[in-house]
């Protein structure tokens, strides 16, 4: 009776904090048959069970740590043992790259709609407002360095180089002879200048075309000299070495911009999204069109192509009505959003927004006023502040994945980890209430 007594004293306690309001938040059971997950019943078992490999994700959100410093703080902490559905006791663990192993386990069973809806069910008897909706855009960065031409004409040469000198040591014949080593010290020599002149820049990028050729070329006379059979990601990398080439000797030959433009070796997905920001003019990562009702967000589509967020007016409002099966009334969104089709669209359908009125004031010229600032308010204040507080507070500023999928898992998380804490409070107020 004591060991139980203890545990309610846990438990007790650990509702009380974010994590346990976090915990309450999330329909795990439900979100558990969203993933397909099951116990495993072929080879060793897994120490974390489908449930805790689903806490975990949030876990990582809610402390931002990387994987490693989340599993050493995991290994000393009981409450998020608790929330992950496990108990250590004198244990240890130390593989710390199971934490990105179930990350692509669930990159890979992610569906976002259907597990949206899991969320909102759950969440729905805690939202108001139905009827009402904000809506904007945002771009959540990658990891990643920032891109220009020769930095990235320079990791195609140094990768295609590398994978030639292990590929000549396998079939035991000598490197074929390059500029290689010159053209180093030059790439070193450039990135130390302050001041990079155009004469430098426009020498150092001919020579790395020549050598990204040279390379590409050499490696596909070895493949087809000796039969060599490379690994799925090194077949996938040596593509998209051809496909910078393709376009970054178009542009320097004949100025003509590429399309598609890739800027990273690694992550071929990424494109420069145009913000026209002041502090940042160009971001790279995933674009993401999100909504939100009554303070809780969803997304309503992610793409790591550029689009205009303008022309997905419409399609949030019917998300949004088949999330909710409730008619959309009021609306609210920028002034990139008022188009002629949107207007059209909102007065057809009966829907209020904040757009800038067109033409003549009406008879309720100021009752509209009124209303359009306070839908007004609620977008920039709850909307556009809950994207700084997920990248500043849900490790969403700068994205660590490595791979499209696991990057997609990471952004849903992490916009859902910020919701479920805020249901979990809701519901602790709605409790104190009652109790009250």
């Amino acid at each position: 009776s004591s060991q139980t007594e203890q545990f309610d004293i846990f438990y007790d306690r650990f509702l009380r904090s974010d994590l346990g309001k976090i915990y309450r938040g999330v329909p795990w059971d439900d979100l558990v048959r969203s993933f397909g997950l099951k116990e495993s019943k072929k080879g060793p078992a897994c120490i974390f069970s489908p449930k805790g490999k689903l806490a975990l994700m949030f876990l990582k959100h809610y402390s931002g740590d990387s994987d490693r410093s989340l599993m050493e703080h995991l290994n000393g902490n009981l409450e998020w043992q608790f929330f992950c559905d496990i108990y250590l006791g004198r244990d240890r663990l130390t593989n710390f790259k199971a934490i990105s192993e179930i990350r692509c386990e669930l990159a890979k069973k992610l569906d976002q709609d259907k597990v949206q809806e899991v969320f909102y069910k759950h969440w729905s008897p805690h939202i108001a407002d139905k009827h009402s909706l904000v809506m904007d855009a945002t771009c959540y960065e990658s990891y990643l360095r920032y891109p220009t031409n020769i930095k990235l004409l320079w990791e195609s040469v140094e990768w295609l180089h590398n994978l030639m000198g292990h590929l000549c040591k396998e079939v035991r014949v000598p490197v074929p002879r390059s500029k290689y080593l010159k053209w180093q010290k030059r790439y070193v020599s450039y990135s130390k200048m302050k001041r990079k002149t155009k004469k430098k820049k426009r020498a150092l990028t001919r020579s790395l075309l020549l050598l990204l050729s040279k390379f590409s070329d050499e490696l596909d006379r070895l493949e087809a000299q000796y039969g060599i059979v490379m690994t799925k990601d090194q077949y996938r990398r040596r593509a998209t070495a051809k496909k910078i080439y393709g376009q970054q000797h178009a542009y320097f030959y004949r100025g003509i911009k590429p399309k598609a433009r890739i800027v990273s070796l690694d992550k071929d997905y990424i494109r420069p999204i145009v913000r026209g920001k002041e502090t940042k003019a160009v971001e790279f990562g995933a674009k993401v069109n999100k909504f939100q009702i009554d303070g809780i967000g969803f997304i309503e589509h992610l793409s790591f192509e550029a689009f205009h967020e303008g022309n997905r007016f419409q399609d949030t409002v019917f998300k949004a009505q088949r999330l909710t099966k409730v008619k959309t009334r009021l609306a609210g969104a920028d002034a990139i959003y008022a188009t002629n089709k949107n207007r059209t669209f909102a007065t057809r359908y009966n829907i209020r927004t904040d757009f800038k009125r067109k033409g003549r004031a009406g008879k309720h010229e100021k009752q509209r006023r009124q209303l359009a600032n306070a839908i007004t308010k609620e977008r920039a204040s709850r909307l556009e502040g809950s994207f700084g507080k997920e990248k500043e507070h849900y490790h969403l500023k700068k994205i660590k994945a490595r791979t499209k999928a696991t990057e997609i898992l990471w952004i849903f998380f992490g916009i859902h980890t910020a919701n479920a804490l805020e249901i979990g409070r809701r519901m602790a107020r709605e409790a104190l209430q009652k109790a009250a």
